[in-house]
């Protein structure tokens, strides 16, 4: 028999869903030590917190994440909030012996985020950062491929997330639905929000990140901002482009926007190596690209791998092969991998010190930036 962890999650919005389902999906196909029980959901507003909890099954609610924190009654702790409020919750919930699920970007910044760390390695909590494309079954095939040798030295790494939504000079920044658009919230704009997935993917694939040149942009400068009801500057940046080179001599290209016209959410990457390339792409995610040099030449070309059979990751505990899964099963891989991790007694990738790396990549992309010149990547 499995044991219960109770959890408690703070916030409600998309991210509070995508993990929620994860929560009660995850023991109906995986076999583990232990089955999550939506103990209480958390929020400031009292009303929109009850329904969320009543519509996922979480037991009871709180408005205060302070109250949240003191019950005995809750193991692990989610935190879905705003950039601005990670390290305050995740700090405090280390000093209460709780074990943390942290949203990505870790923090709003490098020095915020190494406090983190230092928290919950103090405290000796189980910890963990919400970077699921990791576990797309493609690009954990991807991961494998790698590891394995199959591309050999690695030459290129390239990578782009782009969308579209923040385009009309009507849209205000701020508020609940719009935090993302209002820099003291967010911290940054695309570079946190979307090239952050991008980083962490990259680092975890081909490794860390040396140097780096960098370039962003705010298209739209002045915003009407939803909580003061004033036209404001607009701090967060609307498009980043850099590229750089990694631990390894390989080159790097990355570009995010919510400026591409057409693009809701295009995330792809492409690695080239000595003797092999891959390449996977968002909106066809149980598909990998790959092209081998070795194969005979009348016969050399890409082939697109269904990456759907049960000696795929993951998709063993899912459909026959053939069916496919999308972007929510992510996160129940995520739950699935930090329940058996605890099980065995060992941590799971990225915890809070992995995703600090990333971290000290974002703080690196700004500084280049604003001083226009090569920036050197910190080491965590």
């Amino acid at each position: 028999m499995s044991k219960p962890l109770n959890f408690g999650i703070i916030g409600y919005g998309f991210m509070g869903r995508a993990h929620s389902n994860a929560y009660r999906k995850v023991n109906n196909f995986f076999d583990l030590p232990s089955h999550p029980v939506l103990k209480a959901a958390c929020a400031r507003d009292k009303d929109k917190v009850k329904a969320f909890a009543d519509k996922w099954g979480y037991e009871s609610v709180e408005t205060d994440w302070r109250k949240l924190l003191e019950r005995k009654d809750i193991d692990a702790i989610d935190i879905c909030t705003p950039n601005n409020t990670h390290a305050e919750i995740a700090i405090a919930a280390a000093q209460a012996g709780k074990m943390i699920l942290c949203e990505k970007p870790l923090a709003m910044n490098g020095p915020e985020g190494l406090k983190m760390v230092q928290a919950v390695e103090k405290a000796k909590v189980p910890n963990i950062v919400w970077y699921n494309y990791r576990r797309v079954p493609a690009v954990t095939l991807a991961k494998q491929l790698v590891d394995e040798g199959k591309l050999g030295k690695i030459f290129h790494y390239r990578a782009n997330f782009l969308q579209d939504w923040t385009i009309s000079a009507d849209l205000p920044q701020g508020g609940a639905g719009l935090w993302r658009l209002d820099v003291a919230a967010a911290g940054s704009g695309v570079t946190g929000d979307l090239l952050a997935h991008c980083i962490d993917t990259a680092i975890w694939l081909n490794g860390g990140i040396a140097t780096l040149s960098a370039m962003t942009e705010t298209f739209i400068k002045e915003r009407k901002h939803t909580l003061t009801g004033k036209v404001e500057k607009v701090g967060i940046d609307d498009a980043c482009s850099f590229f750089c080179r990694f631990q390894n001599g390989s080159l790097g290209l990355f570009e995010s926007t919510r400026y591409a016209r057409g693009h809701k959410a295009l995330y792809t990457f492409e690695i080239n190596g000595e003797h092999a390339s891959i390449k996977w792409d968002l909106h066809d995610l149980h598909r990998l690209e790959y092209f081998d040099h070795r194969d005979q030449g009348i016969l050399r070309g890409w082939r697109s791998i269904h990456v759907t059979d049960g000696d795929h990751p993951y998709m063993g505990k899912w459909w026959v092969p053939g069916l496919q899964i999308g972007y929510e099963h992510s996160f129940v891989h995520q739950v699935a991998d930090f329940l058996e991790g605890l099980g065995k007694g060992q941590a799971v990738q990225p915890d809070f010190r992995n995703a600090y790396q990333t971290q000290l990549v974002l703080d690196a992309i700004l500084d280049s930036a604003k001083n226009r010149k090569w920036t050197e990547v910190a080491r965590g």
